[in-house]
């Protein structure tokens, strides 16, 4: 179950497996919802979600040895899978993975005798990131748009739907603002998008927008995603009319 011999030593070994298992996590209760949603069996034993430093994520029994040899996440999520709804069941997970992660990190923190200022390092590192829970409620996203209005207001606003950067077609790439007045400086673009959407999340991964990546936006919901976290490439973007995320194609298949 828990991969065994791995002890990340140093705060950036340990922040590199933290957001590993975050990763992971964030794919279970997002991307990969319907299978997770399946795994969860009420009528099964107690059950745990795992999220591991290669981003995968499983649902297991808990480990047998007791102490086990690292902290265990939230015991019996299963069972309350079909007792609430089911965004307000996954919100409960996405806390409790949040708990999980963080006793993880400061257990590796703990037993290779991290000082004050590496707990500390460590704990800013991970406080820059958006938490599971945010990233699941579509809280991280919610916060980026405020930000994003406070230090824009003088600005046009995009619309909710990506484009291409060379062409007119709405639909991928990533996010970029309408200006008010075009410029053919290519430089002033590409720094006024960084500046405009450098607060971007993936609402897979939850990680930042970068230019030199491809992202997709989901026409229903209005979240970005990376493609790779979609497995969505710009050739066959060209050829969707209207993108629907896991998470929106999931939803309406079990209406």
């Amino acid at each position: 179950m828990m991969e065994q011999g791995y002890n990340p030593r140093t705060v950036e070994e340990v922040f590199r497996d933290f957001k590993g298992r975050r990763t992971g996590l964030i794919k279970a209760l997002t991307t990969d919802v319907e299978e997770f949603f399946q795994q969860c069996d009420p009528e099964k034993e107690n059950l745990c979600l795992y999220g591991f430093p290669n981003e995968q994520w499983e649902v297991n029994l808990p480990a047998e040895e007791v102490p086990p040899e690292l902290p265990e996440p939230a015991l019996g999520i299963n069972f309350a899978r079909d007792g609430m709804q089911e965004k307000d069941w996954l919100s409960l997970v996405a806390v409790h993975s949040d708990a999980w992660l963080l006793s993880v990190a400061f257990y590796f923190g703990t037993r290779f005798g991290f000082d004050k200022a590496d707990r500390k390092r460590l704990f800013h590192m991970i406080n820059d990131v958006p938490t599971v829970f945010e990233v699941v409620t579509g809280a991280a996203k919610k916060h980026q748009k405020e930000k994003t209005l406070n230090n824009s207001s003088n600005k046009s606003k995009s619309n909710s739907k990506p484009r291409m950067i060379e062409s007119t077609q709405p639909k991928f790439s990533h996010p970029q603002p309408k200006d008010e007045d075009p410029k053919d400086d290519d430089e002033v673009l590409d720094e006024e998008d960084e500046d405009e959407h450098g607060e971007t999340l993936c609402g897979a991964c939850g990680d930042n927008y970068a230019s030199d990546e491809f992202w997709i936006c989901c026409d229903i919901c209005e979240k970005w995603f990376h493609g790779k976290c979609v497995k969505i490439t710009p050739a066959r973007a060209e050829h969707i009319k209207q993108y629907k995320c896991p998470s929106c194609s999931n939803k309406r298949a079990r209406q």
